[in-house]
């Protein structure tokens, strides 16, 4: 089993330095231990690496490894430095609950960085990429061998300088602002990255303190005094406790058999010892009452003419069998125009950690879809909801083009949200590329230029793709390329509205998002780029054992081409070679492994259903007119 560390660089504090005009760069060296015949030395035989603030990066832990962290003005200066053992790293986090810890680090000559560190074992946390090409003795060509997945940096939710992400939380805890039991959906909530108050989901605009991670004479604590005339210390003592007790402050068990943690003498607030220094003087205050009254006085007045921008229509999809006479058997919702009960499922065309994509048939109009079914509480779980609303409102926009996947319609029941879309059964390009190894460069020019048209669409309406790659550019009947999977777009995009959240497939990752840059356009003609070069050479243009190894080559390793491609390999022309089909329910050009799997539904727990908030997909539902036409044949 080997050990590693997920690290990430959360904040900085310049001390003394001069003052900087622009944010700095947070650089990692991993340093290894060699004997020599002078002694030992330390070698980096890694480049330096530059991840972004509250990004992680995975460091496995060898004898005599060290990490060099760096405050940065560029990648060429360094401000200020301190190089640390990682197995007396791996001690330090080991000592703490869960295995996790949150520091700060001195550096020399001044500042510091705070740094967030918490301990795996590989064998039961598979993190690392392995490689994801292998070589074909015939012809010593690489050529890509599987799927590859996107990342997505967790979804930060800022209030009021807390820094809130979604968490699930293995043992029981409680809400710090209402003091409620945070249940439902596998006791998922919220937790602040900087001071650790756990609060429900419903309870985020409650908060009404600012987090710094400190106490006494915090921001949260001067601004409460500013404007309520609140300075509240608590008087917290060490305490006995015989019966199970909850922090007050992240919602945690109290652990231990005696002096478990702290008792406020005045308001009974219980706290762990180290969460005494991030509890702001609020003693007595009741956050959940005062935050309520705040939002009844400063809450405006309702508008009556039905444009406040509420989704008049969102159950209109989801109705129980008991009041909707046509809802199948079991209670299965239906839609405004197209019931669930008039879909017949064939196969599974592909699934992931999101659900399935399934072929669909429309009952007694021989019309096929393909169906991409999300688990609801799987969409809850990764936070994932205003992506699944900008993957419909992006669909919705995709008739406008004729290179990207159109959608007919969108509608929910009780578990899942179902995306009817066309079915294309000419299968994506990975698949033709594992089946041809590369294409030959009249074809690879035909699917480039379709392609760009799409890329340039999304691009004229503010889109950013952000998740291009052979997986997700699909094949319809004729041949032509139709853009797939949307769920990593961002949408408002503008030269005053940049994005800078850390996401993609591993291999197509814009450098300018690993440097932790601001964004636009640019990172989709990236991707397009490794596209192009895996369609004509078999193989990915940047290689590494690991995330780390394949970041490090696309920041620092110059591009190869082999010598016989020719300088004029945009120039070429469509060729005849289509998939071939034999119907509109073929789907002889997706993956045996998907096919032979029974067509039906994964069930969630149904307890963790009942306690859903079904309204966080309101406005969901979307039917196409075509699709209208169609059911009124």
């Amino acid at each position: 089993m080997a050990p590693f560390l997920r690290i990430s660089c959360m904040a900085y504090d310049t001390g003394a330095l001069p003052p900087l005009e622009t944010t700095p760069i947070c650089g990692i060296k991993m340093k290894e231990s060699i004997t020599t015949e002078h002694g030992k030395t330390l070698v980096q035989r890694k480049p330096t690496m530059f991840p972004p603030w509250k990004t992680s990066l995975d460091a496995h832990v060898h004898e005599g490894r060290v990490l060099q962290l760096l405050l940065m003005k560029t990648p060429e200066e360094p401000l200020a430095d301190v190089t640390m053992d990682l197995g007396k790293l791996t001690e330090r986090c080991k000592d703490k609950n869960n295995c996790y810890a949150e520091i700060w680090v001195d550096l020399q000559p001044s500042g510091k960085i705070q740094m967030s560190v918490q301990f795996f074992l590989e064998e039961t946390d598979t993190v690392v990429c392995k490689p994801s090409m292998k070589v074909l003795p015939e012809d010593g060509v690489m050529t890509l061998t599987r799927r590859r997945g996107a990342v997505k940096q967790h979804k930060i939710h800022e209030v009021k300088n807390h820094e809130f992400s979604a968490i699930f939380f293995g043992t029981p805890t409680f809400c710090s602002v209402c003091r409620e039991f945070l249940w439902g959906l596998n006791k998922q909530g919220y937790k602040c990255r900087q001071c650790n108050a756990a609060i429900h989901k419903k309870c985020i605009e409650k908060i009404i303190g600012r987090c710094t991670g400190t106490a006494a004479n915090s921001r949260e604590t001067m601004f409460q005094k500013a404007r309520f005339n609140i300075d509240m210390p608590h008087r917290l003592k060490y305490h006995n406790y015989r019966s199970p007790t909850f922090c007050d402050h992240c919602g945690s068990l109290l652990w231990g058999i005696y002096r478990q943690g702290l008792k406020c003498e005045e308001c009974s607030m219980n706290v762990h010892s180290y969460c005494q220094g991030k509890v702001a003087n609020l003693c007595g205050i009741n956050q959940k009452l005062l935050a309520e009254a705040l939002s009844y006085i400063q809450k405006p007045a309702k508008k009556v003419d039905g444009t406040d921008g509420s989704d008049v229509g969102v159950y209109q999809d989801f109705q129980s069998a008991a009041t909707d006479p046509n809802a199948p058997p079991g209670g299965a919702p239906t839609c405004l125009h197209l019931k669930f009960d008039q879909l017949v499922f064939h196969k599974v065309l592909g699934k992931g950690s999101f659900g399935k994509v399934l072929l669909a048939e429309l009952k007694g109009r021989g019309e096929f879809f393909a169906v991409k079914a999300l688990k609801k509480d799987v969409v809850l779980m990764d936070d994932d909801v205003e992506c699944t609303m900008v993957e419909k409102r992006v669909l919705s926009l995709a008739w406008g083009n004729p290179f990207l996947t159109h959608l007919y319609s969108t509608f929910q029941t009780k578990e899942h949200l179902f995306f009817v879309m066309e079915y294309l059964n000419g299968g994506d390009l990975m698949f033709h590329i594992q089946d041809k190894g590369r294409f030959d460069i009249n074809r690879a020019t035909f699917y480039a230029a379709e392609i760009i048209v799409g890329l340039q669409f999304l691009h004229s309406k503010g889109i950013i793709y952000r998740d291009l790659k052979l997986d997700n550019v699909m094949l319809d009947k004729d041949g032509h390329v139709k853009i797939a999977d949307f769920g990593m777009c961002r949408e408002n995009v503008c030269e005053t509205n940049k994005a800078s959240t850390f996401c993609g497939t591993p291999d197509y990752i814009a450098p300018e998002i690993l440097f932790g840059q601001k964004y636009t356009f640019s990172v989709d003609w990236w991707s397009f780029g490794v596209l192009v070069y895996e369609m004509l050479i078999g193989q990915s243009p940047f290689q590494g054992d690991d995330e780390d190894q394949l970041f490090d080559s696309i920041r620092t390793d110059p591009l190869h081409f082999p010598r016989w491609l020719t300088k004029d390999c945009l120039n070429g022309t469509p060729t005849g070679d289509w998939p071939k089909l034999k119907g509109p329910s073929d789907c002889s050009n997706f993956d045996r492994e998907f096919l032979n799997e029974k067509p039906r539904f994964s069930h969630a727990d149904k307890n963790l259903i009942d306690s859903m908030d079904q309204s966080a997909f309101a406005g969901f539902s979307f039917v196409n007119p075509k699709l209208e036409r169609m059911l009124e044949k």
